[in-house]
């Protein structure tokens, strides 16, 4: 074997030519990929459902390209603070609404950690940055022509002594006839609305029906005239999107781009100004949630590089070095077409150089046993429970596996115990428990160096061969249930080599040929703690530390030129290993029985 220590052996035998995935002289382009979760709000911790349709599935993503050989990613992300829930939820909190929603960042930043979230930032609409990006944007907007004052009817609860926002108004649906249709959309027909289209109106914040339509300043954003330009810029992007976040672009394109309210009659937001000076008439009055909270992507960015002295233009702006990002925004739907075009409305109707969105994740609904999570009503799981419940590493499993990418899913404490007992319990857990205790006991705790690879060696490296790249394309595609998938296969494939191979079997009448099994089982352990590291990043951390792989040796890239075979031999020989301790107890029956009866379900 290579004389030296284990890192230069690693950086020559596991990562052929200094990288992993490449033969030596080949090299790797750099990409910079600028990611951006859909912020949460602030109103409270999220639920599962919240996590598994933007906030999971992006740092899934964001990981797996911080493993890519010379990548540069910026993963960003934060509480979206502004407008009337969060006004009100202070309220119900007895708390001012700017302590509120300094409260509530840091329990959602904690919660995030919990979760392993590798956010690079995550920040909060409320602060400067945004502020200021958002006054600029509607400056200059209103300079090209885009903005203008209009006198609108809106409505107003004599009981609630308030205009309401479009969220806060109810009533029947005038195309389909669906009796708690929201102000602004329809959630049974998707029909975009304005609040006095409803029938029977009524406000959502007290219930009283005692509401009269009274006429109010407000700035629109002239979308109809963008109506052709935007439409050009999704047909440019829509063969990079999912059919469902395409889908939902083009309903809002042909229902026809309306002009819309971008500001609204309340005290807490960002303030309406005109070039850095009070807007008369608007003192009373900010930026609706919807036209700032967008721009809090930039406005986060800026925060992090305030706060890390780096250059936050060059991830936004095309003039100063970000025409080479790949950005790549995640979201559940209902978020999709203020993505798609009304944000897009605002950087493309501002003529500046911003950095567009290039591919753009949307997810379904996770539901809780085919109804809704809900934040307001405390339906289902939330993060904070949910990690008191058990750690991390098990939700983020179950929810990249079961990801609502195709269709809506539903979540059940049964198929959760079943996933998780199945995967990660028996195929990953057991297969890093066998070959690590196995190696302790018969071989002093040390990868061996005898015996030479066989039929079973060679259908492991068949297996990898073709697996190995599948995966790397899946993520690369974001295609997350099929990334979880084909990681439990390869997972799966380890396991029935170890059948195959019969270390345990063989030591009794040849140590060497048992050597060859309990090398490739360590060397696949390794293996298996790298292509799990996006998905279950404290697990796969654990295998990687007990075998001794150092942590600037983790990387993936998997494609035509990796040496297979080398995978499989890849540990230096008289490496020790420790095993890990039990890296998942299974999900017993009794505690599914506790959990439904404490959760509901069933």
């Amino acid at each position: 074997m290579p004389s030296g220590g284990i890192c230069s052996w690693l950086i020559q035998q596991y990562f052929p030519g200094g990288q992993p995935g490449r033969a030596k002289g080949e090299h790797f382009l750099m990409a910079r990929i600028l990611i951006t979760s859909a912020l949460p709000y602030i109103n409270g911790v999220k639920h599962l459902g919240n996590l598994a349709g933007s906030m999971l599935p992006a740092d899934v993503y964001a990981r797996f390209q911080r493993l890519q050989p010379g990548n540069e990613v910026l993963f960003i992300c934060a509480t979206d603070e502004h407008g009337t829930p969060a006004e009100l939820a202070a309220a119900e909190a007895g708390q001012a609404v700017a302590d509120y929603c300094r409260e509530q960042h840091d329990i959602q930043k904690r919660v995030g950690e919990g979760f392993s979230l590798s956010f690079d930032w995550f920040g909060r609409s409320s602060n400067q940055p945004n502020r200021e990006l958002t006054q600029h944007f509607g400056d200059v907007l209103e300079d090209r022509g885009l903005i203008e004052e209009r006198t609108s009817r809106q409505v107003y609860s004599v009981d609630d002594k308030r205009f309401l926002p479009d969220r806060y108004v109810e009533g029947t649906c005038p195309v389909c006839g669906y009796e708690k249709a929201r102000g602004d959309q329809c959630d049974n027909c998707g029909s975009l609305l304005d609040p006095v289209d409803l029938i029977n109106p009524y406000s959502s914040v007290s219930g009283s029906r005692n509401v009269e339509i009274r006429d109010t300043r407000h700035l629109f954003l002239l979308q109809s005239k963008l109506q052709d330009r935007i439409r050009a810029w999704v047909d440019s992007r829509a063969a990079e999107w999912p059919q469902l976040t395409s889908s939902i672009a083009y309903k809002w394109l042909d229902e026809g781009l309306q002009d819309r309210s971008i500001t609204r009659d309340l005290s807490w937001g960002v303030p309406v100004t005109r070039h850095g000076k009070p807007r008369p008439g608007f003192e009373e009055k900010v930026y609706y949630v919807w036209f700032d909270a967008p721009v809090e992507y930039i406005g986060s960015t800026v925060e992090w590089a305030e706060a890390k002295n780096e250059n936050w233009e060059r991830w936004w702006r095309t003039d100063k070095g970000a025409e080479d990002v790949s950005y790549v925004q995640f979201m559940g739907k209902d978020n999709v077409a203020f993505h798609t075009v009304s944000f897009p409305v605002t950087i493309l109707g501002s003529e500046e150089p911003w950095k567009q969105v290039d591919r753009l994740k949307a997810f379904n609904w996770l539901n809780w046993y085919g109804g809704k999570f809900s934040t307001s009503q405390k339906r289902g799981v939330f993060m904070d429970t949910a990690l008191e419940l058990l750690p991390s590493d098990y939700w983020r499993w179950y929810l990249i596996a079961n990801s609502p990418e195709g269709s809506d899913t539903a979540f059940t404490w049964e198929s959760f115990q079943a996933s998780i007992n199945s995967d990660l319990a028996n195929v990953l857990g057991n297969f890093v428990n066998r070959i690590t205790k196995y190696a302790q006991s018969k071989f002093d705790g040390k990868v061996p160096a005898e015996g030479q690879a066989g039929e079973a060696e060679a259908w492991m490296v068949k297996e990898l061969k073709t697996r190995l790249p599948q995966l790397q394309a899946h993520y690369e595609a974001m295609e997350f249930r099929k990334a979880a998938a084909e990681t439990r296969a390869i997972w799966a494939a380890g396991n029935e080599y170890l059948t195959k191979a019969e270390p345990w079997v063989k030591y009794k009448t040849s140590v060497e040929q048992a050597a060859v099994g309990v090398r490739v089982g360590l060397n696949l352990a390794a293996l298996f703690g790298i292509i799990a590291q996006p998905v279950i990043p404290d697990a796969a951390g654990k295998i990687l530390d007990a075998l001794g792989v150092p942590a600037d040796k983790r990387m993936m890239g998997f494609g035509a030129a990796t040496d297979y075979a080398g995978l499989l031999d890849a540990l230096l020989h008289g490496l020790a290993i420790t095993p890990p301790p039990v890296l998942f107890a299974k999900i017993e029956d009794t505690q599914v029985a506790e959990w439904t009866e404490r959760f509901g379900g069933g």
